[in-house]
């Protein structure tokens, strides 16, 4: 039989093997891997513990040299810094978050005191993601070391939250608005088990307490926050599941860091209602207790996996001055 000029035996192309480029040979001294069974699932959570907070301690380093500097010059600056700092800090220790509603804000230029439920430390984190605004915090941090640092960084309003002193913080936290800074509370005076929102203290609210002779204009916006973690491993996060991210008590922050960052899979959903005008209330006990009650059905709701939706300024503000029961889910 001819062969064709190509060299087949009937003139088609011979058929070509590809060669595999050469790659640095496999070696298991190059490769890390990791026991198989329950061994090996525990020492992935932990390497990614250590990741995380290795993470963690890098950029807030980085961000607290960025903050001091930014501290020094006029301008807003700072206040951005300081959200985007809590941003990227909540999503190196693996939490993703969903926002509902909007972010209050007047024409006239009021300022506005956020006020949220309060079950752990990653709140501030979450919430300083989301809104420019200083918090205001109990005078016991200043003490806890990085902390406290990180927390001036931040322009932290600190408060002792004692009644003999409501008026003098209650000055302090108005001077702040009155520089142009917004505030975050928790009223709850400390954090839950995430069950329940617990009662707020009214003496927090004196800040938008209306004094003899005062233009109501100048008084705060109230704008209430509910905050629930509500996935966990990307599913649905029950009351099983609640002390994965609630912190209270007399639980250390390194140990609950240990805990929490070992998991995948987590979202904390922040939902922001409807903005109240202080001056519709009769006082600050009446306000607290409307504010409350939004906050705590706003939590129930995203507790129980429902759809949540910002919620409005009871229709009849004075009713709000009868307390109700905290909501479980």
């Amino acid at each position: 039989m001819a062969q064709g000029s190509d060299g087949g035996p009937d003139g088609r192309s011979p058929r070509r093997r590809a060669t595999p480029l050469p790659g640095p040979a496999r070696s298991p001294g190059f490769l890390l891997e990791l026991p198989k069974g329950r061994e090996g699932w525990l020492l992935a959570r932990r390497l990614r513990v250590l990741r995380r907070a290795f993470a963690v301690l890098t950029w807030t380093f980085a961000a607290m040299l960025v903050q001091a500097i930014l501290l020094v010059f006029p301008g807003r600056s700072k206040i951005g810094f300081a959200r985007l700092y809590w941003a990227v800090f909540v999503r190196l220790i693996g939490i993703r978050g969903g926002v509902i509603g909007d972010i209050a804000s007047d024409p006239t230029g009021r300022r506005v005191v956020f006020v949220s439920n309060h079950s752990s430390w990653v709140d501030i984190p979450v919430l300083g993601g989301v809104l420019e605004a200083c918090f205001v915090s109990k005078d016991d941090v200043a003490g806890w070391p990085l902390i406290s640092t990180i927390a001036r960084l931040g322009r932290t309003v600190f408060v002792s939250r004692s009644r003999t002193s409501t008026a003098r913080e209650r000055d302090v936290m108005r001077a702040r608005l009155g520089h142009g800074d917004n505030l975050i509370l928790f009223p709850e005076g400390t954090s839950s088990d995430g069950s329940r929102v617990l009662p707020f203290r009214s003496s927090f609210f004196a800040v938008a307490e209306a004094r003899a002779g005062e233009n109501s204009a100048d008084l705060p916006l109230i704008q209430p926050v509910s905050v629930v973690y509500d996935r966990l491993g990307g599913l649905p996060a029950g009351r099983a599941s609640r002390p994965v991210f609630a912190w209270y008590g007399d639980m250390d922050i390194a140990s609950h860091f240990w805990r929490l960052t070992q998991h995948l899979g987590l979202r904390a959903t922040v939902v922001l209602h409807a903005p109240m005008d202080p001056v519709r209330f009769a006082d600050r006990k009446a306000l607290s207790q409307a504010v409350w009650r939004v906050v705590a059905d706003g939590a129930s709701t995203l507790r129980q996996n429902r759809p949540a939706r910002p919620l409005d300024v009871p229709a009849n503000p004075e009713s709000a001055t009868v307390a109700g029961e905290p909501a479980f889910a």
